[in-house]
C-alpha cells in the first residue's frame, strides 16, 4: 500500500511508516510519548490525538486525513464522547503523510508548567470597587425614575466621598440584570464600579471580586486567579499551548497560516479554548461564581498577542515586522470568546514587532526602566527577549534562540516532566555523568537511585539538564570551546564518549534497555541557540555603549531553572560576578498581576513602553558577526576573569574531525555558521 511519512508535535519526530497502520502503532515505532491502557482496543481513551490539515512548511508536508472514524471508535464517542477534534489514536489509521499533535492528557511524561507567581512590593491600585447599597423601593408616592438612576442615587447617597464628581453608569449589557437583582433581596445588592460605571450587579452582600491573569506562551499557557481587593493568588494553572501542533517556533505557525487560507483562525480558536478551560479550572479551584471575575489581563508575545485577538499575525513574519497595534488592547471578555459576562479584559502594551507584551509585563515585574543602574533582562524560552537599561534609558530586542532549550531539536531532549534529567554533573577524570531526575531527589550514584526510581522511566533531557550536560562537558573536556565532541576519549577504556560514524557521541545515562546520548548535532543545536541569545545582548550592549553590566536577571520558566554558573559556562550571559547572575521565576506572569491589580502600574508601563529604543536583530548588520564570535563556549573573543574565579577552563586544543577515508586530519574550528532563522 505504500509508505507515508508522519510527524507528531510537541516531540517532533517523525518517521516513515506503512499506510494502514494506526497511529498508536505509528507513535510507538518512533518512539512517540503516547498514552494507552487498554493496549489499543478502544476503551480507556487514552490515546487520544488531534489529527491536523493544511501545509506544513517546516516539514514540507501536506497533511492528509486519517481514515474514517470506525465501530469501535464511534461506540467510545457515543457512551463517553471525544473533544471536538479529537480522535483515537489506536483506531484512526495513517492515509497520507500527516502531522499528528499528541495533547498533554495523552502523553504519559506529561508537561510539568513551572510557574508561580512572586509580586513582593506591590502598592494595591484596584480597577474595579465593590458597595453594598440599600435602594428603597420604588412607590407611588414620589416621581418614578428608573432602576439604574435609584442605583446611582444610592451609590452617591451611602458611598458619597466616592461619587461626587460623576454619575455612575449603567452598560447596556446590565440593564435587563438591575430589576432581577433589586427584587430577589429586597432592594439590597453589591454592585462593583470601574471608572464610574457599573461592572457588575448581584443581590445580597458580596465581599470579593476576582481576576484572572495570563501568560500565552509559545510553549506553555500560565494562568492565576486573584483577589482584586488583596492581590492574593488563590488558584494557578498551566497546560501547553495548544497551538504547538501547527508548529514549535513562531514562525512555523506564521508560515501555516501563509499556506493555509483561514488558518490564523484554526490558532485562534486554539488558544481561545484554552483560555476557555484554564478559566473553568480556576474557577473550580477557588470555588467561586463565574459571575466574579471581573476582570482578565493577558500578556504574550506579538504572534500570541494577535492571535488571541484573532489578528492576522503574517505581518509579523515579513519585514519590517509592522504591529496591528502596539498600545494596551481595553475590551471585554466576551470580545475575544471568553465566557465571562462581567469580565474586561486588558492586554499590555507590545514595544516592537517581536517585542511583545510578556516582555513590557516583564519590565513591569523587575523594573529596568526604574533603577540608577543598568539591568540586564533576558526571558530565555523558544523566543528570546532582551530587555537593557536603567531610569536614562532602555534597549529591547528579541532573539530567534528556537526551542533547543526547552528539549526539541535534541536528540534524547523532551519538556520537563517526570523522569526528565534536570541536573548533570561529570567527573573530570573518569568522564562519568551522575544526574538527578523530576520526581527523585537522589543523584544516580546514590546506592538508593535505582530503587526509588524503579517506577519511573527515565526518559530524556529537560532544559535545565541540556544546559548542564553541556557546560559540564565542555568543563571536563568531553566538549571543546568550538563544541567539537572530543573524539580522542573514545579510545580510553569505559569512556562514556563513543563513535556514532563520522561523528561522536557522549553516553549520559544508560540503565537496562535505556540509553541517554548527547551527539554532535545537539551540542550543535545548543550552540545555534546561545548564540542568538548571546549575539542579541551584546547588540543592545554596543548600543547602550557598555562594556559589562552587573544586575543580569533570567527570566521565564526555563530562565528559572538555569544554574547560573552555567550560564556563565556556557556564555548565555556576558562574563560578570557569579551573585550578578540570578532568575527571578514568570517575570511575564508576575507583571501580569501587577496589572491586573494596580491602575498605576498599568499606566506605569503604558508609558515606560513607549519610551524604549527597539532594536531590530534581523535588520542588524552586526549580528551576524556577533553571532559567530558567540559560538564558542564561553565566547571566541570576550575573556571570562569573573568565571575563572570559580571553575577552571580548559584550555582550547587543536581538534581532529573525520576524513572520508576514517583517517584524522587536524584543523581550526572557526565557524561560519549561519544564524538560525526562526523566530
Amino acid at each position: 500500500m505504500g509508505n507515508a511519512r508522519v510527524v507528531f508535535t510537541p516531540s517532533g519526530l517523525d518517521g516513515v511508516v506503512e499506510i494502514g497502520v494506526t497511529v498508536l502503532d505509528a507513535a510507538r515505532r518512533l518512539g512517540v510519548d503516547l498514552d494507552t491502557v487498554c493496549g489499543g482496543r478502544g476503551i480507556c481513551g487514552h490515546c487520544q490525538i488531534v489529527p491536523t490539515a493544511g501545509s506544513f512548511a517546516k516539514w514540507a508536508i501536506d497533511s492528509t486525513p486519517l481514515s474514517a472514524p470506525g465501530g469501535d471508535e464511534v461506540d467510545y464517542r457515543a457512551k463517553r464522547a471525544l473533544q471536538p477534534g479529537r480522535r483515537l489514536g489506536c483506531v484512526a489509521r495513517i492515509q497520507g503523510d500527516t502531522v499528528i499533535d499528541v495533547p498533554p492528557d495523552s502523553q504519559v511524561h506529561r508537561q510539568v508548567v513551572r510557574k508561580h507567581v512572586e509580586l513582593g512590593e506591590l502598592e494595591l491600585d484596584p480597577l474595579v470597587h465593590l458597595y453594598y447599597v440599600e435602594v428603597p423601593a420604588a412607590t407611588l408616592d414620589r416621581e418614578p425614575t428608573s432602576a439604574a438612576a435609584d442605583i446611582a442615587a444610592a451609590l452617591a447617597g451611602q458611598h458619597g466621598a466616592s461619587f461626587t464628581d460623576t454619575a455612575v453608569t449603567t452598560p447596556l449589557r446590565l440593564l435587563g440584570s438591575l430589576h432581577p437583582a433589586l427584587a430577589k433581596a429586597d432592594g439590597a445588592i453589591t454592585v462593583a464600579v470601574r471608572d464610574n460605571e457599573i461592572a457588575a450587579v448581584w443581590p445580597g452582600f458580596v465581599e470579593a471580586a476576582y481576576g484572572i491573569a495570563v501568560d500565552v506562551g509559545s510553549t506553555t499557557v500560565a494562568a492565576h486567579l486573584v483577589d482584586l481587593a488583596t492581590g492574593e493568588v488563590l488558584a494557578s494553572r498551566g497546560r501547553m499551548n495548544p497551538q504547538i501542533r501547527f508548529g514549535e517556533d513562531l514562525m512555523s505557525r506564521v508560515s501555516y497560516v501563509m499556506m493555509n487560507p483561514g488558518g490564523e483562525r484554526e490558532l485562534t480558536s486554539a488558544v481561545r479554548l484554552a483560555l476557555n478551560e484554564l478559566t473553568d479550572e480556576l474557577i473550580a479551584d477557588a470555588t467561586i461564581e463565574r459571575s466574579e471575575v471581573l476582570d482578565f489581563v493577558i500578556v504574550g508575545n506579538p504572534i500570541m498577542h494577535h492571535l488571541v485577538l484573532g489578528i492576522d499575525p503574517t505581518p509579523l513574519g515579513l519585514a519590517p515586522f509592522v504591529l496591528a497595534t502596539a498600545d494596551a488592547v481595553n475590551g471585554r471578555a466576551l470580545d475575544i470568546g471568553l465566557n465571562l459576562a462581567n469580565a474586561a479584559i486588558y492586554l499590555l502594551p507590545c514595544i516592537a514587532g517581536h517585542v511583545g507584551a510578556d516582555t513590557t509585563a516583564a519590565m513591569l515585574a523587575e523594573g529596568p526602566h526604574r533603577g540608577a543602574d543598568m539591568q540586564l533582562l533576558v526571558d530565555v524560552g523558544t523566543n528570546a527577549e532582551i530587555v537593557l537599561g536603567s531610569r536614562d534609558g532602555v534597549w529591547a530586542a528579541s532573539s530567534p534562540t528556537g526551542p533547543a532549550f526547552e528539549g526539541a531539536q535534541i536528540s534524547c531532549g523532551q519538556r520537563a516532566a517526570v523522569g526528565a534529567i534536570e541536573r548533570v554533573r561529570i567527573d573530570r577524570t573518569t568522564r562519568a555523568a551522575r544526574v538527578k531526575i523530576i520526581g527523585c531527589d537522589l543523584w544516580s550514584d546514590d546506592p538508593e537511585f535505582d530503587a526509588a526510581t524503579a517506577d519511573i522511566e527515565i526518559s530524556g533531557v529537560c532544559g535545565s539538564g541540556i544546559i548542564e550536560v553541556m557546560a559540564e562537558g565542555y568543563l571536563a573536556g568531553v566538549i571543546d570551546h568550538d563544541g567539537t565532541i572530543n573524539g580522542e576519549l573514545a579510545a580510553e577504556a569505559h569512556s562514556p564518549v563513543v563513535s556514532d560514524g563520522r561523528t561522536f557521541s557522549y553516553v549520559l545515562f544508560e540503565r537496562g534497555d535505556t540509553r541517554l546520548t548527547i551527539t554532535q548535532n545537539d551540542v550543535r543545536q545548543i550552540q545555534l541557540a546561545k548564540a542568538a541569545l548571546r549575539a542579541g545582548i551584546d547588540l543592545l550592549m554596543e548600543h547602550a555603549g557598555l562594556s559589562d553590566v552587573a544586575d543580569i536577571r533570567l527570566a521565564g520558566a526555563f530562565g528559572a531553572h538555569i544554574d547560573p554558573l552555567y550560564a556563565l559556562v556556557l556564555g548565555l550571559v556576558p562574563d560578570c560576578p557569579l551573585h550578578a547572575v540570578r532568575s527571578v521565576g514568570n517575570a511575564a506572569g508576575n507583571g501580569a498581576v501587577r496589572a491586573l491589580v494596580s491602575h498605576a502600574q498599568r499606566a506605569e508601563i503604558e508609558l515606560a513602553a513607549r519610551q524604549v529604543t527597539k532594536i531590530e536583530t534581523a535588520t542588524e548588520p552586526r549580528f551576524q558577526e556577533l553571532f559567530i564570535d558567540a559560538m564558542a563556549f564561553p565566547h571566541a573573543g570576550a575573556s571570562s576573569p569573573h568565571l575563572q574565579q570559580h571553575v577552571t577552563l580548559p584550555e582550547k586544543r587543536a581538534t581532529a574531525t573525520a576524513t572520508g577515508d576514517g583517517r584524522r586530519r587536524r584543523r581550526d574550528r572557526s565557524s561560519t555558521t549561519e544564524v538560525p532563522s526562526n523566530v
